[in-house]
């Protein structure tokens, strides 16, 4: 009887301990002053302060700089690194839960249809992904949430990622929509596993030239935008047309054209369509940007760089060009910014992408900025966050180490606008349930 109440008392104890991990609320607004003190800050832009101090008040850098006198509420942060929050730059973090489509009401992250030009992301997005939690953990603070099917397939908007539903969560609404554009390389031969691959070419079928198909589809979306432009030029309307009503932005300049290519031939017709409707034209993808840098930067276009861990396009390329991107954009002058996917690492590998970057060409700063203040201009909100200078949202990291090292970079501290958000997820619940199993003393460093 003794040894079933101690079961009994032990399944208790271990049930609040798994409750109290899972019981991870929001961090509530930052009040008053806070300091972060001796710290090498990482500001963003390529600068490093040495035994810096940061003063937050209600949530915004105030001051930062050595030789700030610090009293009261005081963080040490002696002999650590401080980053800004990491920015995630395209992804559907919040809209896609489980891989594939095993449980498919856990994902909401495509409408049918091509043209859904007024399908906002932020209203499907639950704060409450599991995934959040490990993303916090790595650094990564801000994220711009991407609908995905068809070729319009709607608005993106930024989150920051500590919050209780999407409308607390939204950092920067619509910030822009988005075009999948088709493909216009046809390819055929042996795919990963040996097998016939066939045509990597959307809506290719027998009997069709699939080059021919994904002209005419673009043709249908330039005169998709040509209508939109005759619709706003028009003094009064007698009906209202939300698909090109969501689209006055981008006429307006006030939202950006996110093309999500990755071949020259599609980066050509993405300079088409800046130089046409004179969209504010970014390129989401770009495996093959390095080949014209020098064209996007006389047509100021930016690029979101697919993550490095991947294969080349071609064949005849270098095996590690993706590795070498983002010098090469770099040293053209081309305005860049590195992402991660949802394959193996749900997107937490993002600082690990820039890591890479330094070991083929890109000092740390500039790894660093690439995922920060970069990303930050790309995604229109600079004035607010990318770096730690005062006036900014106190959006900030400390680390005992190198962050874009997988190996050093221990998270210990997190601030979204100066709230201490909590760095609790899935994989410190699983390390704390096992160390209570085997009643191992508890070090998570």
């Amino acid at each position: 009887m003794k040894k079933v109440f101690l079961t009994i008392l032990s399944f208790l104890f271990f049930t609040a301990l798994v409750k109290a991990q899972d019981d991870v609320y929001p961090a509530p607004q930052q009040k008053g002053i806070l300091y972060i003190t001796n710290a090498t800050i990482h500001v963003g832009n390529g600068q490093v302060i040495d035994n810096g101090t940061i003063e937050i008040k209600d949530g915004k850098i105030t001051k930062v700089g050595p030789g700030i006198t610090a009293s009261g509420n005081v963080i040490d942060a002696k002999g650590q690194q401080v980053y800004p929050g990491l920015i995630l730059p395209n992804t559907d973090l919040g809209l896609r839960e489980i891989a594939g489509n095993a449980v498919r009401g856990s994902n909401d992250f495509a409408e049918l249809g091509d043209w859904n030009t007024n399908i906002r992301s932020i209203v499907a997005y639950n704060s409450d992904s599991r995934i959040i939690g490990t993303l916090r953990a790595n650094g990564i603070l801000l994220a711009n949430v991407v609908p995905l099917g068809g070729m319009l397939p709607g608005s993106s908007t930024i989150v920051q990622l500590d919050a209780w539903n999407w409308e607390d969560a939204a950092y920067k609404m619509d910030i822009g929509i988005h075009f999948n554009m088709p493909s216009l390389l046809i390819r055929s031969g042996r795919g990963r596993f040996g097998g016939f691959t066939g045509m990597f070419q959307q809506g290719a079928g027998a009997g069709t030239d699939p080059i021919k198909d994904a002209l005419n589809k673009i043709d249908d979306v330039k005169k998709f935008f040509r209508e939109a432009k005759a619709y706003f030029g028009e003094s009064s309307r007698k009906e209202t047309n939300l698909k090109f009503e969501a689209l006055k932005g981008l006429f307006d300049k006030k939202q950006k054209f996110y093309v999500h290519c990755d071949q020259v031939k599609q980066m050509l017709v993405a300079i088409d369509f800046a130089k046409e409707f004179g969209f504010n034209v970014v390129i989401v993808g770009g495996s093959e940007s390095w080949q014209i840098a020098d064209l996007l930067k006389q047509n100021n276009i930016a690029v979101i760089l697919n993550r490095e861990f991947n294969l080349p396009t071609l064949e005849d390329d270098d095996v590690d060009q993706p590795f070498k991107t983002p010098y090469l954009l770099k040293k053209a002058g081309v305005q860049f910014c590195l992402n991660d996917d949802f394959q193996e690492a749900r997107y937490r590998n993002l600082p690990f992408n820039a890591g890479q970057a330094v070991a083929y060409g890109l000092s740390k700063e500039e790894a660093l900025q690439a995922i920060t203040l970069d990303a930050a201009k790309i995604l229109g909100i600079d004035d607010h966050t990318g770096s730690i200078e005062a006036g900014k949202d106190a959006n900030i990291v400390i680390s005992k180490g190198d962050i874009l090292d997988m190996r050093t970079s221990i998270i210990t501290d997190a601030f979204i606008q100066g709230r201490k958000v909590s760095l609790e997820n899935k994989q410190t619940q699983l390390y704390d349930r096992y160390m209570h199993k085997y009643g191992l003393t508890e070090n998570k460093n």
